[in-house]
């Protein structure tokens, strides 16, 4: 098995970890507030994570180039406003239609890939992603009463233009993550990966805390308040974070994005294993056809 799948997979359990423990803090974060707990308490151990490389693992630190420095600050502020059109759908009366087309950022990402780094893809990959990111589509709207004329007329209204348009930002903070990584002369993928995370996170928090600064300081202190279950989920994020830029480093965007998919599938067995949750014919399709692309990508 090639390393980027278990590394891939174990990411994806930790988004999940990482999720959970940030929709709890949403009762007392407003949007930046939750949003910024992911990076500010994630960027210390971000740091120690490469000076451990450094110190520890005997690996030299790579030099900073401007292809680096502009890939990096490109996905840092895409994840930023991606992830705010996404919240935004949220205050939207179908916004489960939104977050559907929001899923099809590994097909995005794909196309940004072969745009941007002239990466191809297999036909048999193509498929297998296809069949992953319906199959998110169907659990998005699996408990949302729509009908097929209603998902057609959906199709051109804002809001499902808003989520085409994250998943679209999401695939191109991917591939910008993946491209700075590459930049870099490093030792290996590990080093190089932790050091764009160490970098993208210091960006991302000192952008999102001047923001804060101009517009709500109060925030400020809420998010020093929570700084317990914030840690948390700072730690949780980081260590995602790692192994989805590890991985991206390994791999082409679309592969990883594609694989990380299983996060719902991870999601869904929680509920009906753990909270005794019942889930309907859709979810179950839904989650077979994850489970499929899945298969299709590690054994095309």
């Amino acid at each position: 098995m090639e390393l980027w799948i278990p590394i891939t997979i174990a990411a994806a359990f930790l988004q999940n970890l990482r999720s959970a423990l940030q929709r709890h803090l949403r009762s007392s974060l407003g949007t930046w507030g939750a949003s910024f707990v992911r990076f500010g308490y994630g960027f210390p151990v971000a740091v120690l994570y490469v000076a451990g490389l450094h110190f520890l693992g005997g690996h030299f630190l790579p030099q900073m180039n401007w292809p680096f420095v502009g890939w990096a600050i490109l996905g840092g502020l895409a994840q930023i406003y991606a992830t705010i059109m996404l919240v935004y759908l949220f205050s939207l009366r179908n916004f489960a239609v939104g977050t559907a087309y929001s899923k099809t950022e590994p097909v995005q990402a794909a196309l940004f890939g072969l745009v941007l780094l002239g990466e191809r893809l297999q036909p048999g990959t193509v498929v297998a992603i296809i069949i992953g990111v319906i199959g998110v589509m169907l659990i998005s709207v699996a408990r949302t009463p729509l009908s097929v004329r209603s998902l057609l007329a959906a199709l051109f209204s804002r809001t499902a233009l808003i989520g085409i348009a994250s998943g679209g930002v999401f695939g191109i903070s991917a591939v910008a993550y993946r491209s700075a990584s590459l930049s870099l002369d490093g030792p290996n993928a590990v080093v190089q990966a932790a050091f764009t995370l160490a970098f993208v996170t210091g960006f991302q928090t000192l952008y999102m805390l001047v923001w804060m600064v101009f517009t709500d300081r109060a925030e400020i202190g809420k998010v020093i308040q929570s700084w317990r279950s914030s840690a948390l989920v700072g730690l949780a994020g980081v260590l995602g974070s790692a192994g989805w830029f590890t991985a991206m480093t390994l791999q082409q965007v679309a592969y990883v994005r594609a694989l990380g998919q299983i996060e719902l599938v991870f999601t869904f067995a929680a509920s009906v294993f753990l909270f005794k949750e019942r889930i309907n014919r859709l979810e179950v399709l839904g989650c077979l056809l994850i489970l499929t692309g899945i298969l299709g990508l590690i054994f095309v």
